[in-house]
């Protein structure tokens, strides 16, 4: 489990078929084989590290489902260590399971913020809400406007110089994980949506009247 607040920008030294070679140094404090690390909010695993990096296995379906297939030598990307139990809660629940790939559809400027937009699939737009969280290249952010096929988030001078999402430009491809809490709340609704109903057999004919 992560919280979306990323600790420090790596770069990719190497990015080989089923692997990335990420050059860090705060996430290497501490860090075990083993370890859960999420790159670009995609939970990997550190199979091996050093002094200066650290390296990731790379499952086909996570290269088909987020941006890190795309990733080449000299790459940016924003990591976070998983958190402790009973450590601090910064940003929100975040599983490091990216749901879909999306695209930078616009970047503007509001006071010190940039106001960047998004498309995404409608699907998962269902899960998106205003004021609620989203999680872009696993840094937790708040939604500020939705419409039926997109949405828009306020980027603070902060989250611009301490992760990748301050160099992004139109056309760019972003991870998005949307707040676990909507897509439990979506099911649960699922769940108790009624089936057959007096109403729904009179509407399909089955039902005098």
């Amino acid at each position: 489990m992560f919280t979306g607040i990323t600790e420090e920008i790596g770069k990719i030294a190497q990015a080989k078929p089923g692997s990335l070679v990420i050059t860090a140094s705060r996430v290497l404090q501490g860090m075990e084989l083993g370890d859960s690390i999420a790159v670009n909010g995609a939970c990997l695993t550190v199979t091996s590290f050093n002094s200066g990096s650290f390296v990731v296995g790379v499952m086909p379906e996570t290269l088909e489902r987020t941006n890190l297939g795309v990733l080449r030598a000299g790459d940016e990307v924003n990591l976070e260590l998983a958190v402790a139990l009973g450590g601090k809660l910064g940003g929100h629940l975040v599983q490091g399971h990216v749901d879909d790939v999306g695209k930078v559809a616009s970047v503007g400027r509001e006071g010190g913020a940039i106001i960047m937009g998004f498309t995404t699939p409608l699907e998962l737009m269902h899960y998106i809400v205003v004021k609620g969280f989203i999680a872009l290249d696993g840094v937790s952010l708040t939604v500020v406007t939705k419409d039926v096929s997109s949405f828009q988030v306020s980027i603070v001078d902060y989250t611009q110089k301490n992760t990748t999402l301050g160099a992004r430009r139109v056309g760019d491809l972003v991870n998005l994980e949307v707040d676990i809490i909507a897509k439990y709340v979506a099911e649960l609704s699922q769940a108790h949506r009624p089936g057959l109903t007096r109403e729904f057999l009179r509407e399909h004919g089955f039902l005098a009247g």
